[in-house]
């Protein structure tokens, strides 16, 4: 009986599925389901104690710096988002259909993930330096006579912040528009060009429709890191700017935990919009 129940291909792909729902289970949805379940907790300053209450977001949505926060969060999001898809599809474009040796492709690739041998903090900082007052971009822009005194607004500002999100995530963009663009087949570019279709109306009408599963999954990736991101707007902004993810770890600092857990319910759930939104536009299991 057990012999002829192990052979049932459906009790067979269960108990295959079983130790990753396991997996699953223990490290992420339980997580998930405490941190909502102690959003709902009541702190004082001294203490927290477990209750039912809306007090966290309550104060949460009549606060109007929560909204200037995630607005700000939004506007990471999207700047770096269209900066990261220019020049991920740049080069994944590049490399996929300009470099004709696989070899010098991989060897290129390879280059694109140099600078993620090493930290993301480490990758971060090594920007104030250079963009500091007396930085080294600063004293090239001056000896070269394009500025006559140092720029204020290279460092701790928006502009660091975007600047820095963008040098930490394009490969996140690169990746899966280059993986995309790779399986593409070369008869259909030229199909189109026999058909009389120049260059740009191939891309057009032919690279970005097959490439559309590559950039949502870049999209998800970009976005989703630089909503959660707390680290580089700390460090870029000089603790000048902030985001949800600054928020949080305000919260997180003064021991503030239901707080800090209804905070990160409400990004959870605005994350989870946005991707659904996203996945509205492509199926990604069907295309891929």
């Amino acid at each position: 009986m057990a012999a002829k129940i192990l052979k049932n291909r459906h009790v067979l792909g269960w108990l295959q599925a079983a130790p990753l729902t396991a997996v699953l289970l223990g490290f992420l949805v339980a997580p998930i389901v405490m941190i909502v379940v102690v959003s709902f907790w009541g702190a004082t300053e001294f203490s927290i104690y477990p209750a039912f209450l809306w007090d966290n977001y309550a104060f949460l949505f009549s606060s109007p710096v929560t909204y200037k926060v995630f607005w700000a969060t939004f506007k990471y999001a999207f700047i770096t988002w269209a900066l990261t898809l220019s020049i991920g599809f740049a080069v994944a474009y590049f490399l996929a259909f300009h470099v004709r040796s696989l070899t010098v492709q991989i060897a290129l690739f390879l280059v694109c993930t140099i600078p993620f041998w090493t930290s993301n903090i480490i990758r971060m900082i090594s920007w104030i330096p250079f963009l500091g007052r007396n930085g080294i971009a600063n004293q090239m822009l001056i000896s070269w006579g394009v500025i006559d005194e140092p720029l204020e607004w290279l460092l701790y500002s928006d502009f660091s912040v975007i600047l820095a999100f963008v040098h930490l995530y394009t490969l996140f963009m690169v990746v899966p528009i280059f993986n995309t663009m790779m399986r593409i087949d070369k008869s259909l570019l030229e199909a189109a060009r026999d058909n009389g279709a120049n260059g740009f109306q191939t891309l057009v009408h032919v690279i970005l429709p097959l490439t559309k599963p590559g950039i949502m999954i870049g999209t998800i990736f970009v976005v989703t890191l630089v909503m959660g991101d707390f680290i580089t707007v700390r460090f870029m902004s000089g603790s000048q700017r902030a985001n949800v993810g600054r928020l949080i770890s305000n919260d997180i600092a003064l021991l503030q935990y239901p707080s800090a857990a209804a905070t990160a319910v409400v990004l959870l759930c605005t994350v989870l919009i946005v991707i659904a939104i996203l996945l509205r536009f492509v199926n990604i299991r069907k295309e891929l």
